[in-house]
């Protein structure tokens, strides 16, 4: 049985917010619909303050933006995208195409096809999260997008010249200086400026989340997501201070994070709760990761670490840290989380930041039934069949007119009879012609 030191708020609250959001999106995206740049250009105003002669970015605005950005960050922006790109190739070359034959002459095939076109969305509300570039672009360009556009929003009425670059450098085709539910809705719908993408990808807030989910089934998204979580697991060997920097890392993404611990020591629990009110007054993000960890922060104390990788699993967050003398154990144990983070040595923020695995993970419990962004998600796997021997396409046509018929479709029987007539000479007794 769990002990509860700490609980988040009530979900009601949440959800009214939630409700909000859902209306204000589709009020966006129906006007989009119907007037197209215009509506694009008037929301960029309201919400951005942001209304350029135009918004796609012109190579020679690129080459300019680039150029002024510190060559240090241009130099850890390209050895962050080589270990994306390293890794997004081994999930490539992970993904065989095949060709058998399972009876003679019937050959039954699988391969790969990248979509046409995808849509990057990399935030810039809050933080310039120009890892996003690296994550959404250079994954679509591993998997062979030909065509991968870039939207993502100015700051404070600026130019996000590191994210433009990481864009750049990432290999995106077209880069928008565009944000929120405007950006999402041109990239899906299409507007007389913008050819639309077939796939949308990328993390936002609550409003660009909510934006892929309405239009979700007219394009293809990576995921449904939510406000960033973590969770925390700890038994007596832990570090009480780690455990509670890093649930404050983050609980900075914004004020609906939730960052939660489980652990099997209550003194663990304890001095974790004290280390996070010690810091959190001296964090600069502090007014985005107070209300997060006082609305939406957890710590549960439980008897055992059976007990701990029951009650992760039944989180299904997306992040999962595990600071325990046998982190390793968790790849056994778990089987529902975004990612896994093993040790003392490895944090989320390597993940979020640096390492080369994608970022953008499943929330609000979407781990119970998908994985993160990934390089499959930019390529339909397809089949293809070839039948080229009489006796295989006799045999298949009876079985396909009398399998047809025991479900009543005729016309699907009728198919098949044509094969089995054509490989076999069989009779059409309902061919009357």
């Amino acid at each position: 049985m769990a002990t509860i030191l700490k609980h988040a708020v009530p979900g009601a609250e949440v959800t009214a917010s939630l409700d909000q959001v859902r209306e204000t999106v589709a009020g966006v995206i129906a006007d989009i619909r119907e007037r197209g740049d215009a509506a694009v250009r008037a929301y960029s105003e309201k919400f951005d303050r942001w209304s350029p002669e135009a918004f796609r970015l012109s190579a020679e605005e690129i080459e300019k933006i680039v150029a002024s950005v510190p060559r240090q960050v241009i130099d850890d922006i390209r050895f962050v995208q080589d270990q994306v790109r390293s890794f997004a190739r081994h999930q490539l070359d992970s993904m065989g195409e095949f060709e058998v034959e399972t009876l003679p002459g019937v050959r039954l095939g699988q391969k790969h096809i990248p979509v046409r076109a995808a849509g990057a969305y990399i935030p810039g509300g809050r933080y310039p999260l120009t890892a996003s570039a690296h994550m959404t672009i250079v994954t679509a360009k591993v998997a062979g997008v030909p065509r991968v556009v870039a939207c993502t929003p100015p700051i404070h009425g600026e130019i996000p010249a590191a994210t433009v670059a990481a864009a750049h450098l990432a290999g995106a085709d077209e880069i928008w200086l565009l944000g929120g539910v405007q950006a999402v809705a041109a990239m899906a719908v299409g507007t007389d400026a913008m050819e639309p993408v077939n796939l949308i990808a990328g993390p936002g807030n609550a409003y660009v989340a909510e934006a892929k989910r309405q239009l979700f089934g007219e394009i293809g998204i990576d995921l449904f997501a939510g406000p960033t979580e973590i969770l925390v697991l700890a038994d007596s060997a832990a570090d009480p201070f780690v455990c509670a920097v890093d649930l404050l890392s983050q609980a900075e993404h914004g004020p609906d994070s939730p960052a939660v611990l489980i652990t099997t020591s209550r003194e663990i629990a304890e001095k974790t709760l004290a280390e996070v009110e010690r810091l959190l007054p001296g964090m600069p993000t502090r007014d985005f990761a107070g209300p997060a960890w006082r609305d939406h922060g957890q710590v549960h104390v439980v008897d055992s670490l059976d007990e701990l990788y029951a009650l992760a699993d039944a989180f299904a967050f997306e992040h999962v840290e595990v600071l325990t003398a046998e982190p390793r154990e968790a790849l056994r144990r778990m089987t529902q989380y975004g990612a896994l983070f093993l040790g003392e040595g490895t944090c989320v923020s390597f993940g979020d930041k640096v390492i080369g695995t994608n970022h953008v993970l499943p929330t609000r419990g979407a781990a119970r039934y998908t994985g993160g962004l990934w390089v499959g998600k930019y390529l339909k796997t397809v089949t293809y069949q070839e039948v080229t021997d009489s006796g295989s396409g006799a045999l298949l046509g009876r079985l396909c007119g009398r399998a047809s018929r025991v479900e009543l479709f005729e016309g699907h029987a009728r198919s098949g009879d044509v094969r089995a007539a054509k490989a076999a000479g069989d009779e059409l007794p309902w061919n009357t012609a």
